[in-house]
């Protein structure tokens, strides 16, 4: 976890070459408030989103800003903004909320979820950055009942999600439950050991799965082992419907 955090608030001194380090939003560090302030690059010339973001590693890993969810940030950032126009947004497994946090500077109507010991987290970051208006902090485990608070999303955005083993099935029921056919799904994870095959085993009962091909920095962090993927569910019906054809 310390070799992690180290790299990211070296991110700024890394060489700007073609290199990984060089893809993470600009940021400085504050250690004693434990303040990350992300800088995001949009497509369009000086068009940045800023974030600043809290972060406490004592309720566990989801209190710390890992790659991945930079990266998934990073993409939505390039996307925006009419990819978030009239959306509603849901972020599952937020820990800090990042990448729902940029959904919502973006222009989305967004949830960020997470469990019980992150909440407060995620209401510190909604408050630093003024997007009380536009995203909603609400405690979502991975496996129970959706609570009817949060709404059927749009699109889910995910980071980092595939670490624990005994969650795999939970986090494939979940999506199973907020998702339908026409749901946009982005899916970013890091690949660590060869239990995250099992994972994608679980998946594919209920979703199909490609790599995001539109973003010009996929081959860089590709090779650390992180991918971005674009998740659709299973329309069982239609399948139904052509079996009987």
């Amino acid at each position: 976890m310390h070799a992690d955090l180290d790299h990211l608030g070296d991110a700024n001194n890394a060489p700007q070459s073609d290199n990984f380090y060089s893809l993470l939003p600009k940021q400085s560090h504050s250690v004693k408030d434990e303040i990350l302030q992300l800088t995001f690059n949009s497509s369009r010339p000086h068009d940045l989103v800023s974030i600043s973001l809290y972060m406490d590693a004592s309720p566990g890993c989801g209190g710390i800003a890992w790659p991945a969810g930079q990266i998934l940030s990073s993409y939505i950032v390039k996307k925006a903004p009419e990819f978030f126009q009239a959306k509603i947004v849901l972020e599952i497994g937020s820990g800090t909320g990042l990448v729902g946090l940029v959904a919502g500077v973006l222009g989305a109507k967004v949830w960020i979820t997470d469990q019980a010991p992150l909440l407060d987290i995620m209401r510190r970051n909604v408050a630093m950055n003024g997007l009380g208006p536009c995203v909603t902090v609400a405690e979502l485990n991975w496996g129970t009942d959706i609570p009817p608070d949060i709404p059927r999303p749009d699109i889910i955005l995910a980071a980092d999600c595939v670490y624990f083993e005994p969650a795999f099935p939970l986090l494939v029921q979940t999506l199973v439950k907020l998702a339908n056919p026409k749901t946009e799904i982005l899916f970013c994870y890091k690949k660590r050991r060869k239990a995250d095959k099992r994972f994608f085993s679980q998946l594919k009962k209920h979703f199909t799965w490609a790599e995001v091909t539109d973003d010009p920095d996929r081959a860089i962090y590709n090779r650390e082992a992180i991918s971005l993927l674009r998740l659709c569910k299973i329309d069982r019906g239609q399948n139904q419907v052509n079996q009987n054809k």
